[in-house]
């Protein structure tokens, strides 16, 4: 891809990927929720997703299964799920789900995580639970975050020990976390290399899949084209971080329709 224009990366990364995908399930180890991995591969990346206030880990499937197809190991905690949800015990969870995915082979055997290919993410809270497991886990190399929202302990605090790269892509009609006091403001206090990114017209819960009953409490509902972007950015930036993968650049460096670059400090990566 390389000499590619961000759209056609964006196009090229917004559908799946090559690697023929396995679908597993967390509880098998100890912890419930699920994992997508490639159907093999030794030394593979990994990401351990954080879901949603509310939201089950079943609505971030797709993501999960396109980072698979794109040779990236992902997996998303299943607890915390109740309206007393709790970011420190999720981000503890997060870092559980790494320590899992590089201590066991995964599928049958075939396939491995290496410990130096670690990445965070997550969604709304779990997008802060996703900052508060990298400022704590210095294996974490890149963080990912959707519409992030402040959180106890606080996110915004945790920024300030975070060395990884981040991206955090934030809802432009957010009314539950607004990007100004929440990604806007966790983006400026990131002590690593950062971007942020706004997708105007997308609401809080643009980012989750299907259809849930927690629309009726919280603001927006599942966007396909929100998802389809936020799926294509986040191929892009853990590639480039974890697999040193230079061909997708002209996605990360320039705006594209329906996700403007607002803010970069430091270069995401070595060139």
């Amino acid at each position: 891809m390389s000499g590619y224009s961000a759209k056609q990366v964006l196009d090229q990364l917004g559908r799946p990927g090559p690697h023929p995908v396995l679908r597993g399930d967390l509880a098998l180890v100890g912890l419930p929720g699920l994992v997508y991995t490639p159907a093999s591969g030794l030394g593979l990346p990994a990401v351990a997703f954080g879901h949603g206030w509310l939201q089950p880990v079943e609505r971030y499937r797709a993501l999960l299964r396109h980072l698979a197809s794109w040779g990236v190991v992902a997996a998303a905690p299943g607890t915390q799920r109740g309206p007393l949800m709790s970011a420190r015990l999720l981000s503890g969870n997060l870092r559980t789900t790494l320590d899992v995915l590089t201590g066991v082979r995964l599928g049958d055997g075939g396939i491995s995580v290496d410990t130096e290919r670690l990445a965070v993410a997550g969604h709304s809270m779990g997008g802060g639970a996703a900052v508060l497991a990298a400022a704590d886990d210095s294996r974490v190399r890149a963080v990912v975050t959707f519409a992030a929202s402040e959180t106890r302990p606080s996110a915004l605090d945790a920024a300030r020990r975070v060395t990884a790269a981040g991206l955090h892509l934030a809802a432009g009609e957010d009314r539950i976390a607004p990007p100004v006091g929440h990604a806007e403001a966790i983006a400026d206090a990131w002590q690593g290399p950062v971007q942020l990114r706004s997708l105007p017209g997308t609401g809080h819960l643009g980012f989750a899949e299907g259809r849930h009953w927690s629309e009726l409490l919280l603001d927006g509902k599942g966007e396909r084209s929100t998802q389809r972007i936020a799926r294509a950015l986040t191929t892009a930036f853990l590639l480039r971080l974890l697999r040193g993968e230079k061909q997708w650049d002209a996605l990360l460096d320039h705006d594209v329709k329906g996700a403007r670059l607002d803010y970069q400090r430091g270069p995401l990566a070595r060139r």
